[in-house]
């Protein structure tokens, strides 16, 4: 299903009513769907949830603004990360979620907008998955995360997220009260087997709810 009547342009590939819901975040020049494949490999029986970003750079997909390579518009980030928010909650409502669990899965600049979203919009969004994330926000933000659970998934070479930047995400996931699993692999950015198999080790954990 196509669906551009709401505030993001996404595709939802409806699954079973007692499966998680994927929010699938495609990283920078990607679509809604290129994270299906995977998202199907760690659950096939989930809805699949899987908008555009709205910014274009040199016509490649984004999720917000960057003013260079690596250095992130942090106002936009902050702008965007609520409209997806927004965007998640009417999506509830369009397509009858209200009850289900709903994990976000993002890939690179989709893993940034997803933890910029689980940080400043805890009440829309707190669970996560995140492939070669880094820590999206210019300041560390004091917020309640006590419900939060995040994956995240690095690679200890990666050019594009910095091990000293994945680690500040993950301590101030951690400082605000957050459940943080983490996997790191010896590679750089793309999504790893190992990376995958730990997604669906920590996506069957039984949530505290």
């Amino acid at each position: 299903m196509t669906d551009s009547g709401s505030p993001l342009h996404h595709r939802f590939h409806p699954g079973s009513p007692d499966a998680p819901v994927f929010l699938l975040l495609h990283g920078t020049g990607g679509g809604p769907e290129d994270l299906v494949e995977p998202a199907r490999a760690l659950d096939p029986r989930a809805s699949l949830l899987a908008p555009s970003g709205p910014v274009r750079e040199r016509g490649a997909a984004r999720w917000f603004r960057r003013l260079a390579e690596g250095v992130f518009d942090f106002a936009d980030v902050e702008v965007r990360a609520r409209h997806l928010a927004d965007f998640l909650d009417h999506a509830r409502d369009r397509h009858d979620l209200a009850d289900r669990r709903v994990v976000a899965i993002g890939f690179s600049n989709g893993a940034n907008i997803a933890a910029a979203t689980a940080l400043l919009r805890p009440d829309s969004l707190r669970e996560a998955v995140l492939f070669s994330a880094m820590m999206p926000l210019a300041a560390d933000p004091v917020i309640a995360l006590a419900d939060t659970r995040i994956l995240a998934s690095n690679g200890s070479v990666d050019p594009l997220a910095p091990a000293a930047e994945a680690d500040r995400l993950i301590e101030t996931l951690r400082a605000n009260g957050a459940e943080v699993s983490v996997h790191r692999h010896p590679g750089g950015h793309p999504i790893t087997a190992a990376g995958m198999a730990a997604a669906r080790e920590w996506l069957t954990k039984p949530n505290d709810d």
